[in-house]
């Protein structure tokens, strides 16, 4: 089998894509839905047949991140850290059904692949555990979720240590669909932190998310793990590539207040469903579009709205995980905004008259959030969709 090679760029040599161009060759050909425009597919009701009703599933999962928590599983033997994963694991699906207006009435099914050599039942137990809390919580905050069980798999022969996957299903009303459609010239883009600590949560986050973390715990984690856990790479991928860092999980991260690295590669991926369900309540005709910027991080609103120039002039600051890995990695900027999130992780658009009004309402919760750019008409010749985005006073053009 060939090695990758450094030179299709860090994340992509990694035998990752943040584009997902393969996978995109063939689902765009596929059947979109009702809403074809929309951030995740919808059906027809195919469950009750109500045709005034329509039914949303999304499948997503944890990623690799999984590996960063049996990292320090392994090394101080606290399997308790798997609760976070169930929340990443959670999130990644909570947050994509946000961007169609889901807020209620979710059924999510979790599956968990593990070597159960090396993940045993005490850190089983933890996951199944934090994933029943963490929906618990969800359901405190205003959003309707409950557990449809799952399935645990031993399948040591295809999974070095564990993958923590969820699928979520939910029936919602057409007229509710938020269809991606009023994605527009002339909006506002509001941006949410992915960083700090709100008044819904237990900790300071350093706004990973769950996107990424194959290239952030290799550019960051040193040789250490690359001899002592080989159950955590793919054996093909390049050396000089794996856990080629300068740092173990225990030291601290530069300019993270004592925050260590492996908390900040750790920190639960943060849910905004508490936001988005007040924001819907409050301005169900202003929210034009919403976009969760996972895979493909600040290039993921090039896929919504039509003949668009998205402009992202006025970033908020980077958190000090980003800066750490561009750091260490030495990636170019421009592929950081297209793997990482960069410091805000759910986008608003709505009405330039309304930013302040919304501005209140997310910072109620105690979110950082600005107004980071704005929706222009398309400047390329078919209109197809493209990307602006200021890197200080270095411009950064993206388009599909």
């Amino acid at each position: 089998m060939p090695k990758t090679t450094k030179d299709q760029g860090r994340y992509a040599a990694r035998g990752v894509s943040s584009s997902k161009k393969e996978v995109h060759a063939t689902v765009d050909n596929l059947d979109r839905g009702l809403f074809p425009g929309a951030f995740c597919k919808i059906t027809e009701d195919y469950l009750t047949g109500n045709k005034k009703k329509c039914n949303v599933i999304h499948s997503d999962g944890s990623g690799t991140k999984s590996n960063v928590a049996y990292l320090h599983y392994q090394e101080t033997g606290d399997a308790s850290v798997f609760r976070g994963i169930a929340q990443d694991s959670i999130v990644m699906n909570v947050d994509d059904l946000l961007c169609v207006g889901v807020t209620d009435g979710v059924l999510l099914s979790s599956t968990v692949n593990r070597n159960a050599r090396r993940f045993p039942g005490a850190a089983l137990a933890e996951l199944i555990q934090g994933t029943e809390d963490f929906l618990g919580t969800l359901r405190e905050f205003g959003f309707g979720i409950q557990s449809g069980g799952g399935e645990t798999a031993d399948v040591g022969d295809l999974v070095g240590t564990v993958t923590v996957d969820s699928c979520a299903t939910a029936v919602m009303n057409r007229d509710k669909v938020i269809t991606g459609d009023k994605i527009k010239p002339g909006l506002a883009i509001i941006g949410i932190s992915s960083a700090g600590q709100c008044n819904y949560e237990s900790a300071p986050n350093s706004g990973i998310g769950s996107n990424g973390l194959t290239s952030a715990r290799h550019d960051l984690l040193c040789p250490y793990y690359r001899e002592k856990y080989p159950e955590t790479y793919d054996a093909t991928t390049d050396k000089e590539l794996v856990y080629c860092g300068p740092y173990k999980l225990e030291d601290e991260l530069p300019g993270a207040d004592g925050m260590t690295v492996g908390e900040a590669l750790l920190s639960p991926t943060r849910t905004y469903a508490p936001v988005v369900a007040k924001l819907l309540k409050e301005f169900p005709d202003d929210i034009r579009g919403l976009v969760h910027c996972s895979g493909g991080g600040q290039t993921k609103c090039l896929r919504f709205g039509k003949k668009v120039h998205f402009v992202k002039d006025n970033l908020m600051p980077l958190p000090p995980i980003f800066t750490a890995i561009q750091k260490a990695s030495k990636s170019t900027w421009k592929e950081m905004y297209q793997v990482y999130n960069m410091g805000h992780r759910l986008e608003v658009f709505v009405p330039k008259s309304k930013v302040k009004k919304v501005l209140a309402a997310i910072e109620s919760f105690g979110l950082d959030a600005q107004q980071i750019g704005h929706t222009e008409k398309s400047e390329k010749p078919g209109g197809q969709n493209h990307l602006t985005l200021m890197h200080g006073k270095k411009a950064l053009k993206y388009a599909l």
